[in-house]
């Protein structure tokens, strides 16, 4: 890693004014529990208090604003967390573009999995808690396989298809995330305690709330929008046609993620849901071949670590662009270039695959892998 990963203080002051509304966000749940939950997690803290716990408003505000810099950073290295932000480097490319994204995130784990993690290295498996033996075996199967090409495997850690698919990254040697819906140092459920520290010691466990921030049934909702972005494609293996996977699978298509499911029979409760996101148009997924096509495109074996060399000059094109010089007279004058070599230089990155241009002169990174730096 470049440099280490921080959260700024107000962002984790967010982090914990999330665990304080805990309780009132609760009562505000109407139809499904917490079904309100992405909605409400995209207002300002100011909105946000007024919405679920208006009578201790000012209370609640005070209390979070009172917390230093050192207090919410000693409290999070004392529980054998770090956390990262969306001002951070680290914070995942995927949750950018989410309107409702997470201020936040606190982990337990190797910080390097987040480290230039797009949404094409990353599958999101999700299902039911009351799987099959068929769904608990393609779970295992996908993980593993998934893992083995070097997909990074999310899941929440749920009872059923959640642990099968980490335990398949497992298997697989391979990298998998679990996001959770209470602070990333409690192993919820109790059960998956040997779970979570395997996958903290080897992989991440990731959370929006801070150390010993309990579970609510809003929550899960919530954390679901974060594994819906993430991720390049949502898989359901298995879900019954009210499933809170289905609320993930909704998420993922809404933020244009690819959607996959795992066919079932047709008088299987369990299998209603994949069942009918097929008939939607959701992506056939039958092994992890079927994955890999559609993340990476037909016949890929392999996530491709690296996108093609690049010279030191064309490399600080490159990350100048990444960090928002977006048209060629801004990477000019943000790197003291000829207008002319700038140009050269853009459409080199083009040919190379890294950018994309608009017909406005707008230019964008594409989801090529980083590349390799070429030695001067």
């Amino acid at each position: 890693m470049t440099e280490p990963p921080r959260a700024c203080p107000g962002c984790l002051r967010r982090a914990r004014l999330l665990a304080l509304l805990g309780p009132y966000i609760e009562n505000l749940a109407t139809g499904e529990p917490g079904s309100r939950s992405p909605e409400l997690l995209r207002l300002s803290n100011e909105d946000l208090v007024a919405a679920a716990a208006p009578k201790v408003a000012t209370q609640l505000l005070g209390r979070v604003a009172a917390l230093g810099e050192t207090e919410l950073q000693s409290e999070i290295e004392a529980a054998g967390c770090w956390a990262t932000c969306r001002h951070d480097h680290l914070y995942p490319a995927g949750l950018r573009d989410a309107a409702d994204a997470p201020w936040a995130l606190i982990a337990r784990g190797d910080p390097r999995l987040l480290e230039g993690l797009e949404p094409f290295a990353a599958v999101t498996v999700v299902g039911s808690r009351r799987a099959t033996s068929y769904g608990r075996e393609m779970a295992r199967d996908l993980g593993r396989e998934l893992a083995a090409a070097g997909i990074v495997v999310v899941s929440g850690l749920a009872f059923g298809i959640d642990a099968c698919a980490h335990r398949g990254a497992q298997d697989g040697a391979g990298r998998t995330i679990a996001v959770l819906g209470c602070g990333p140092d409690v192993a919820y459920p109790a059960a998956h305690r040997s779970l979570w520290r395997r996958i903290s010691e080897t992989g991440l466990v990731l959370s929006e709330f801070p150390p010993g921030a309990a579970p609510w049934r809003w929550t899960f909702p919530a954390r679901n929008r974060i594994m819906a972005a993430i991720a390049g494609m949502t898989v359901v293996v298995e879900a019954a046609a009210r499933s809170g996977s289905l609320i993930t699978a909704d998420l993922a298509a809404e933020l244009g993620r690819d959607l996959g499911a795992v066919p079932g029979p047709v008088n299987s409760r369990t299998s209603a849901g994949p069942n009918e996101l097929l008939a939607g148009g959701a992506c056939l997924v039958r092994n992890a071949q079927d994955v890999l096509d559609a993340l990476l495109g037909p016949g890929a074996r392999q996530l491709e670590r690296e996108g093609p060399p690049l010279d030191l000059s064309l490399a600080a094109i490159l990350a100048t662009v990444e960090a928002g010089a977006c048209t060629c007279d801004a990477v000019a004058v943000a790197l003291d270039l000829a207008g002319g070599e700038a140009a050269a230089s853009l459409a080199r990155l083009e040919l190379l695959g890294y950018l994309t241009c608009s017909t406005m002169g707008i230019y964008a990174r594409t989801m090529q892998p980083p590349p390799r730096v070429a030695a001067p």
